[in-house]
């Protein structure tokens, strides 16, 4: 525990036998819980953990069952359909079979089938939601993440300071030396187009899953509705921002060559990224702009992005003028400077308010 909350870490893996062991036998004393999430391994991962779990003989820390049922009153009609939906949302996570001991503080959580990493988050993250833990961290199963940070990590959320936090591993003074240069360069692309989707505009190295989160945030969260590949760690932060989490990013150092294998092609996963981080910008700009509360940012995204897309008709016609002589007339012109002008005025403003109404969620 810490300051008498409780901490539990979440490491999803998938044939990672050379490093689980190492991974386990390196965290910190004050994590109640370390929830292995085996995402159907074809190796010895699952087995690892469970000689784990057998041999391991200590106290550990009661944890609380939140599944209780809830006393009904003329009051609470709406937390009692609540209930009954997060019931019926069970279905919709991997099946799976869970080991665990009473003196252990290994949790072993077996995926029946393949769910990928993004739904093997959502395993870990429901398990400790249920059990009511306080301070819930992510450290992937290939033991790259240090965790001698994972204090540091875990106490702005301990302390009530944020609801979240992540680590920032781009402002090291060796990132542009340790990390691979296309991994580096895909990172900076997709933080960029996180920012906007997130709305989390100071945020930065949002690739990376080595996070903490409240209760709070597991609670308001759609857990099971986490994008099952990669590109999760982006969908997480919109779901944070919809449900108006604070967040705050902790320095933090790169590491590599530790026998971890990456199985990520940064080529083949990108644009895959891309396209969901411009979907997710739109679930975020109507979920918190339109339906749940109004903002004009949500009429200037809009207008913006209608003018721009008027203006290529004309731009077409600009491209021909110069490239082919074709005639243009002044009309033309005027359209295409006026469309152009206003349609990036409208998105910068929009983008500008974007970052105002957001800056309150970020520390």
């Amino acid at each position: 525990m810490l300051k008498g909350k409780t901490v539990a870490v979440v490491a999803p893996c998938h044939n990672e036998e050379t490093q689980i062991g190492f991974v386990i036998e390196t965290m910190p004393d004050f994590v109640d819980r370390i929830v292995i999430i085996d995402d159907y391994s074809t190796d010895k991962t699952a087995q690892i953990v469970e000689d784990f779990i057998k041999k391991e003989h200590r106290e550990v820390t009661p944890l609380k069952d939140s599944k209780e049922k809830i006393t009904q009153t003329k009051y609470n009609h709406a937390d009692i359909i609540a209930q009954e939906l997060e019931e019926k949302e069970n279905c919709k996570y991997v099946p799976s079979e869970i080991i665990s001991s009473p003196t252990s503080r290994v949790v072993l959580i077996k995926h029946l089938s393949n769910g990928y990493v993004g739904r093997a988050y959502a395993s870990g993250y429901k398990w400790c939601r249920d059990h009511n833990i306080d301070c819930t961290a992510i450290m992937d199963g290939d033991g790259q993440m240090d965790p001698s940070e994972l204090e540091d990590v875990c106490m702005p959320v301990i302390n009530g300071e944020v609801d979240s936090t992540k680590i920032n591993r781009l402002t090291h003074p060796a990132a542009s030396v340790v990390i691979p240069p296309v991994r580096l360069f895909g990172n900076s692309v997709l933080s960029l187009l996180t920012k906007i989707a997130s709305g989390y505009w100071r945020v930065s190295d949002t690739q990376t899953s080595y996070t903490a989160v409240n209760l709070k945030c597991l609670k308001l969260m759609k857990i099971f509705d986490i994008y099952p590949y990669y590109g999760c760690p982006n969908d997480i932060l919109v779901k944070l921002n919809i449900a108006n989490c604070t967040i705050k990013e902790i320095p933090s150092k790169p590491v590599y060559n530790v026998g971890e294998h990456s199985k990520m092609k940064i080529a083949k996963v990108i644009h895959k990224i891309s396209w969901l981080l411009f979907k997710l910008f739109w679930k975020r700009l109507y979920t918190k702009y339109f339906i749940r509360d109004f903002h004009p940012l949500f009429l200037l995204y809009h207008l913006g992005f209608i003018l721009l897309l008027i203006d290529t008709i004309f731009f077409v016609r600009v491209i021909e003028s110069f490239l082919i002589g074709a005639y243009l007339s002044d009309k033309s012109t005027m359209a295409f400077m006026f469309l152009t002008i206003t349609g990036f005025q409208s998105l910068l403003f929009a983008m500008w308010m974007d970052m105002m109404d957001n800056e309150r969620l970020q520390k």
